[in-house]
């Protein structure tokens, strides 16, 4: 039975027993996203400016540029800081939002409509069909087997309902000086890179059955709007990925 949650206030609901069998490699899959972080010299501090300043921008260009009409119930996987949950939760046709993620403690967003929970993404006690839209952002690069991840997302959708995925990084098709280095970096601290190529995400798009609209990111303003537009797949690689789930809702 589906759990009734109130959408007037944030609230945290603790549960037991939601890890799948893909737990261990999860665990050794974060450990390796912090090494990650530490081989490119990026602190907690630096990442958590670079969201912020990020995140209010994705939301409307989701919505403007992309056509994708957010409302309803919505599950973030992987939500961390459910920064992104909190920038959802503004729009005025989104009526519940659902955070979950691997670890706790990193759910920290409180604003309204907002319940957080610890949720493994490979595995989701919530019923088929239950949400209108599941969204994450840099979250799939870091799952143990993205395609169950998708898999998963897809059952949870209702027909046409839409997952969608920012900030995947993906390595872009111009092999960087920077990219060389932080490859380097990674192999000395002996961490499994994860990162994909834009091919290999629609494989596993297509493996999971979720067709896929892969859309180029530009929110940036000004002259960077420009230069962004021209080297977008060839340095930076930045796109928003959403897989739409086969029926009517």
């Amino acid at each position: 039975m589906a759990q009734r949650v109130s959408t007037s206030e944030s609230k945290y609901i603790d549960k037991t027993g939601f890890l799948s069998r893909y737990a261990h490699e999860q665990t050794v899959a974060r450990r390796e996203s912090a090494a990650r972080l530490a081989a490119a010299s990026l602190d907690e501090a630096q990442w958590l400016k670079s969201l912020r300043k990020d995140l209010p921008r994705f939301v409307p260009f989701l919505t403007r540029k992309c056509g994708v009409g957010f409302r309803g119930r919505i599950l973030e996987i992987g939500a961390g800081g459910a920064w992104l949950s909190a920038e959802l939760s503004k729009l005025p046709k989104v009526v519940e939002l659902i955070a979950t993620d691997f670890s706790s403690h990193l759910l920290k967003a409180k604003a309204s409509k907002i319940t957080r929970m610890p949720g493994d993404f490979h595995r989701l006690n919530f019923p088929d069909g239950h949400f209108d839209f599941v969204v994450c952002s840099a979250v799939l690069y870091d799952a143990a087997n993205v395609v169950q991840v998708l898999r998963e997302a897809k059952r949870l959708l209702k027909p046409g309902g839409q997952l969608i995925s920012i900030r995947e990084p993906v390595w872009p098709l111009v092999k960087i000086k920077s990219r060389s280095k932080m490859i380097a970096k990674l192999v000395a601290t002996g961490v499994n890179e994860r990162f994909y190529t834009l091919a290999d995400y629609k494989e596993f798009f297509r493996q999971a059955g979720l067709p896929l609209q892969v859309k180029r990111v530009n929110i940036s303003t000004g002259f960077k709007y420009y230069f962004d537009a021209v080297v977008n797949g060839l340095t930076h690689a930045r796109y928003a990925f959403i897989g739409t789930k086969r029926g009517r809702s």
